[in-house]
Parts: C-alpha cells; structure tokens; sequence
C-alpha cells in the first residue's frame, strides 16, 4: 500500500477537505460457476483522488427511515465489507433517492425499531448529553472512523453509550427537544450531518436543522489529524516518505 500511495502520489489532491481514496479489494477468480467458497482470489488495492463524499458538502443531509427493508440480519454478513451488503440496500436508496433523501437509516431485521446504521456510514444521536450509537453485535459495520470518533469524544469527557437506541425513543427525544444532534461517520465522509429524518410519513428536523457543535468539532478535529495540522494522540497516522 505504501508503495502504492508512493507511485501515484500526484494524484494526492491539495484542496481542503479533499484526499486521496485508498480501497483494498478482493475478488474470486477461480473458473468456476457454481456456488462456493472459491480457492483462488486477486487481491488489489484501488486509489483515487475524492473531495466532498455528499453533494451537500458539510452540511446537514436528510435521511430516510425505512421499515419495510432490512440489509443486513443477525447471523449474516452485515459485519463485513461486502458487495452483498450493498446490493440489499440499493433499492430502499433509490426510493430515498427519488423522495429528495440523502440516505437510508436502516433499523434492525427483527423488530425494525433499533436504530443500526445509514447506507454508507455508522450512525450517532446526540440525546441530552449522551451520545449514542449502535452496538456491534454483527449486523453492521464496525467502521475506522466510529471508532475514532468515540475515542476522541470519550477524551473531551463525552459520555458515549454502545447501546440500543428504538425509533420511539429518537421520536420521544424529538418531540422533548433532548435530540441536541444527529450525525453520520465513514471513511468518505468523515463526520456528515444530519439535520432532518423521515420517519413514517413525516419530516423530523434535528437541531432546527443545523450543524451541531460536537459534529463539527469532530469533522474538523479528524481532518485537522489527517491533514497534519494538529498533533496526533492516537497513533493514527503514519508518516510513508520524508
């Protein structure tokens, strides 16, 4: 990977907020058709420069709850950076889509009440003073940029919870003005903004609709430490030529 970076470094963008996308990938190359675990893969890395992952830039999205689809169930891949994955969420997105949403927030296979994941991110509410996000019990992703986001926010004194959040419960904390902010993060995106939910027929703003001050103070804090331009407690970057 080192290498790699090294060889298309020109391709590096310099813009604010801009970077450049690292994917390693595998796939089965085995002359095979049938179903089964193949015995032999490729295994490639792709790289590419990218800015802004939503059109919206850092500004607060709209999402779309939906009850009458699942992508990922307990027991399944849900964990994993799977191409199935993505296949099972693609049409709940084009109905967001066209509906004028950003992305989907997709909640638990079994009760469709638990609050798991958006369609390319981890998912977080800001409720009272506690921020809250899904446990990882293997139905979602266990995201690079959840965990440094829990980790930076546990280090300012944040009180974080891993832990079950209902749809009843974001409802109730809406309706008593206690959800202060919602946010997304991933790798892409880094920290997105959610500023209004759809949920059973009805749009329901979130912090009148603005960037929270906890979201943007961790937007800019990661990008500062990928950037360089803040010193880096973690141990998360990695210097590869002088």
């Amino acid at each position: 990977m080192k290498k790699l970076i090294l060889l298309e470094k020109e391709w590096i963008p310099r813009g604010s907020g801009t970077s450049l996308y690292i994917r390693p990938t595998m796939i089965a190359t085995e002359p095979a058709l049938g179903v089964h675990p193949a015995h032999e893969y490729l295994f490639f890395i792709i790289v590419g420069p990218v800015g802004t992952y939503y059109p919206e830039g850092f500004c607060p999205t709209k999402i779309f709850v939906t009850e009458e689809y699942c992508r990922s169930a307990p027991g399944g891949t849900g964990y994993c950076k799977a191409g199935g994955n993505y296949a099972a969420s693609l049409y709940a997105g084009e109905i967001a889509k066209n509906m004028g949403y950003t992305q989907v927030l997709w909640l638990d296979a079994i009760e469709r009440k638990f609050v798991e994941e958006v369609g390319t991110s981890n998912m977080f509410f800001m409720i009272g003073d506690e921020l809250i996000t899904a446990p990882l019990t293997g139905t979602i992703l266990p995201g690079v940029t959840r965990d440094s986001v829990i980790r930076l926010a546990k280090s300012w004194g944040v009180k974080v919870s891993e832990r079950r959040l209902s749809m009843d419960e974001v409802m109730a904390a809406i309706g008593g003005g206690a959800l202060r902010e919602a946010f997304a993060s991933g790798t892409a995106a880094i920290v997105s903004p959610v500023g209004q939910i759809y949920y059973r027929g009805k749009e329901h703003p979130i912090g009148g609709g603005k960037t929270g001050p906890l979201t943007e103070r961790l937007y800019n804090e990661i990008l500062q430490i990928q950037y360089g331009m803040k010193d880096d407690p973690f141990g998360w970057s990695m210097k590869i030529a002088d």
